[in-house]
């Protein structure tokens, strides 16, 4: 199909095919899904973007994009706050028409699937970094799957419609829902812009690590904290930069109080929202995420890319980007010790660090780059509007 072979009716003049991205936040949707939304203009598709606006429009705007808002509640249980949402993303289809929707993470998907029903568009479901609850044994985490898993298999089980995931781990938990493998498509990660992230020289003075995303629990930061306060316990001058804020729509987010404390502690500066991650990473020396699961985290991408060497926690998405003694150091989740312990080889061994961290760069220009990804989106566009039925992706 070509990118202007779609029509809005009988006798209306050929249109580009239409592609409308659904993200619950502005700001998620220019620093994850930029590159791919990028990649599909460019390829000939008119782009819409549905979200909640917040200081992001005039961004999206720049990009020749056209932006929608939309009513997203995030961290809200109401009914009429997500009827509301749903009404909202069901006038965008009447007034787009898009060809292809294209939902980011689990609650555009879900209602941006509602809102879809009925409407003859192909839909791809981003699954970001799925949670615990999808993969744990727990009787609650169970009694989660068996709410969720018939509803999303459901809206996904549909012709045209498939879920996108970032990494094999997170394919293996749609499966365990009922969801068939061939209505799951897998695009390691939403693309880093090499040119934009390129090596950097190591700074001088104290060892310096840097930390990039929400202040969340499930993100390991109280695990960081807990690591740099031993390495300054055993006498190391260690530095730490944590580039984030809290969000207090998530559960598992610290508070505004417990961030601004951290200010306080010898070697610790807590910065808040930083827009210049490269220059943040010119001012450290190896980039850390002790989360306790990812679907491909872009923070460590970006670092990868500046040519710094990484310590993660073992866990789904984190292991996709360091590759144990290969680009970085993967620890065990949630042990302070073991994270410290990593911590202190890489700033003890500066040879190691540097191999890390060209192993790391060249990784991210042969699989992770936007050009890369950008491609992997359009064909699998491309792909789904023209093939009817469940097919293997």
């Amino acid at each position: 199909m070509s990118a202007d072979s779609s029509q809005d009716g009988p006798g209306a003049k050929p249109r580009p095919l239409r592609v409308l991205y659904v993200a619950t936040e502005d700001w998620a949707f220019l620093s994850h899904r930029l590159p791919m939304a990028r990649a599909a203009r460019d390829a000939g598709f008119e782009v819409h973007v549905a979200t909640r606006v917040g200081d992001g429009a005039p961004a999206i705007t720049a990009e020749r994009f056209i932006l929608h808002p939309v009513p997203f509640a995030r961290g809200s249980l109401s009914p009429f706050a997500t009827l509301a949402t749903i009404a909202a993303l069901r006038r965008v289809h009447r007034t787009v028409k898009p060809d292809i929707v294209h939902h980011v993470a689990l609650q555009a998907s879900v209602l941006g699937m509602i809102a879809a029903l009925g409407r003859r568009c192909a839909c791809v479901n981003a699954f970001i970094g799925l949670g615990y609850a999808f993969t744990s044994d727990s009787v609650k985490a169970r009694a989660i799957r068996r709410l969720i898993g018939p509803a999303l298999g459901f809206l996904i089980n549909r012709d045209r419609s498939i879920a996108l995931v970032q990494n094999r781990d997170d394919r293996a938990a749609l499966m365990s829902l009922g969801i068939p493998n061939n209505r799951i498509a897998l695009i390691a990660g939403s693309g880093v812009d090499v040119e934009r992230f390129r090596p950097l020289p190591e700074p001088q003075g104290p060892p310096t690590f840097g930390f990039v995303g929400r202040l969340l629990d499930d993100k390991g930061v109280r695990t960081l904290i807990a690591a740099h306060r031993l390495l300054r316990a055993r006498g190391m001058d260690a530095r730490l930069l944590i580039a984030g804020t809290p969000d207090p729509a998530n559960p598992a987010s610290v508070t505004a109080t417990e961030a601004a404390s951290w200010n306080e502690e010898p070697g610790i500066s807590c910065l808040g929202h930083v827009k210049d991650i490269a220059g943040l990473w010119a001012r450290a020396h190896v980039a850390v995420l002790p989360s306790r699961r990812e679907g491909l985290p872009l923070s460590l991408l970006e670092a990868a890319a500046c040519g710094r060497a990484m310590i993660a926690s073992d866990v789904p998405g984190c292991r996709e980007i360091v590759v144990h003694e290969q680009t970085g150091l993967l620890v065990q989740v949630d042990v302070a010790d073991a994270l410290a312990a990593a911590m202190n080889k890489l700033v003890t061994m500066p040879e190691l660090r540097a191999q890390y961290a060209a192993a790391a760069r060249n990784l991210v220009v042969e699989k992770f780059s936007a050009n890369i990804i950008g491609r992997q989106t359009v064909d699998l566009y491309r792909r789904l509007l023209n093939r009817a039925g469940a097919r293997p992706w």
